[in-house]
């Protein structure tokens, strides 16, 4: 067979995993917790998985080692520096054939101070690098938060520095690029769109490798700002004791109408995945509302474990990739979901509620008068600083169940964001939490740029 390198990308999360294969062997490369993906392309290319490589220990999902080597019988290999409940620890220059492909182990540190990073070369043709898998170290665009050790920020965003500038680019400019994460990864703000680069295209275009002073480096990443969504800590222990087996993945029952009522009453929560203009035209009281493509950024700053989930999608086929994305990150409990959506919970004659959008040029009118309400900025802070609106109240959204107190109820909300998908979740947590008058701002900072909404700056 000849020699292949398949990246899947898992959705939502931007997460990207490999298959490595030549001969009849192939290794994985981060893999996902819904593994069977890396099972039939190892069947269709008529190789064998025999090793499994974490890069690190990851925050933001659920990896899918265990489960892989369960049913492949595969030798899953990570970093020295932590103490892994399964899994066999690798050092500096460990090396592994894969026909005639070998993975060399470089230790990487900064984004957490086990990771790893491999090096691919080609036998048959000589030693030079071909490619580099940098896990969370170097992304395209990006290089990876070093936010995870509070008190020792300066130590390990130096370590990040040696890690990139004197182990990972003198690997050589024709290196091909393989990050752990593309554009939209909490584990960075500034990746490129395009998941394809090499180091030399890196080296030279990358904005934070142009800081090559290590104290300014340095100084850059301590001042970053990043958010760590509360699920982080729920997957830093699954990813360092092992995932429980997932054996296939959870097929949520219809439900009816009736079936949901009782499901909220014992406890259940409401999860409703449709767009935000569905979402604002009617909705269930007390559901929590998550537009579909919006699921893997915000459940995990949004959602606990210890209770069950119901979906409200807007068509039934919402409902597997819902529990994909779910899954990912380690929630397991997802019961069932409305069957026949919003429409068959209006005709049972149960109530429903509604929020009403607010239209660009509106709001600008508002802005302007001498209409006392509260506008709710629920961007990143980053966004918000490169331009708000005037007088807006800036609260991210994945804080804002924890800061509600920070609100005046007696005054209307407008929640906004930079294209209102943001805004119609932050709408559903008011309302779940009893503000009465709440709008959305549909379109949002998007909406108000075409309009010329007032835009402050800086």
């Amino acid at each position: 067979m000849s020699m292949f390198i398949e990246k899947i990308k898992s959705e939502g999360l931007a997460h990207l995993s490999y298959i490595v294969g030549d001969g009849d062997e192939a290794v994985v490369v981060d893999p996902r917790r819904d593994c069977e993906v890396y099972i039939k392309i190892a069947q269709r290319e008529g190789v064998r998985i025999t090793h499994i490589f974490e890069t690190h220990r990851n925050e933001d999902y659920v990896i899918g080692s265990c489960d892989l080597a369960r049913r492949t019988g595969a030798v899953i290999h990570h970093g020295v520096g932590l103490d892994f409940a399964y899994g066999e620890s690798v050092a500096e220059d460990d090396a592994f054939a894969v026909g005639d492909l070998r993975l060399r182990v470089l230790h990487t540190p900064g984004h957490t101070l086990e990771s790893i990073s491999l090096v691919l070369t080609d036998r048959s043709s000589g030693e030079t690098p071909v490619a580099v898998f940098t896990g969370d170290a170097l992304f395209v665009g990006d290089v990876g938060r070093t936010d995870f050790y509070p008190d020792r920020k300066r130590e390990v965003a130096g370590l990040l520095y040696d890690s990139l500038f004197n182990k990972l680019l003198p690997l050589g400019d024709q290196a091909i690029l393989y990050p752990a994460h593309g554009a939209g990864s909490v584990c960075g703000d500034s990746m490129a769109a395009r998941e394809f680069s090499t180091l030399g295209h890196e080296r030279r275009h990358n904005p934070v490798l142009q800081k090559t002073e290590r104290e300014a480096f340095i100084d850059y990443k301590v001042n970053e700002h990043h958010t760590q969504p509360a699920y982080f800590r729920k997957m830093e222990a699954l990813n360092k004791d092992g995932a429980p087996p997932l054996d296939r993945l959870p097929v949520p029952v219809p439900m009816t109408p009736a079936a949901v009522n009782q499901a909220v009453k014992d406890g259940a929560l409401l999860l409703d995945l449709r767009s935000p203009e569905a979402i604002a035209g009617a909705f269930i009281p007390g559901s929590l509302a998550i537009p579909l493509d919006m699921l893997p950024a915000y459940a995990g700053y949004l959602l606990e474990y210890d209770y069950d989930l119901v979906l409200v999608p807007e068509e039934p086929e919402q409902v597997p990739v819902a529990v994909r994305y779910l899954i990912r990150m380690g929630y397991e409990r997802i019961s069932g979901y409305l069957k026949g959506g919003m429409h068959a919970w209006e005709v049972s004659g149960r109530e429903y509620d509604r929020i009403n959008a607010v239209h660009a040029n509106t709001l600008n009118e508002r802005l302007h008068g001498d209409t006392a309400f509260t506008l709710l900025d629920v961007r990143k802070a980053s966004e918000f600083s490169a331009g708000r609106l005037h007088n807006a109240t800036h609260i991210f959204l994945g804080d804002l169940q924890e800061r509600l107190g920070e609100l005046d109820r007696r005054q209307p909300v407008v929640t906004f964001c930079g294209s209102g998908r943001r805004a119609i979740i932050a709408a559903s947590i008011l309302k779940r939490h009893g503000f009465e008058s709440v709008e959305d701002a549909l379109g949002s900072m998007a909406a108000c740029k075409r309009v010329g909404c007032s835009i402050v700056e800086g």
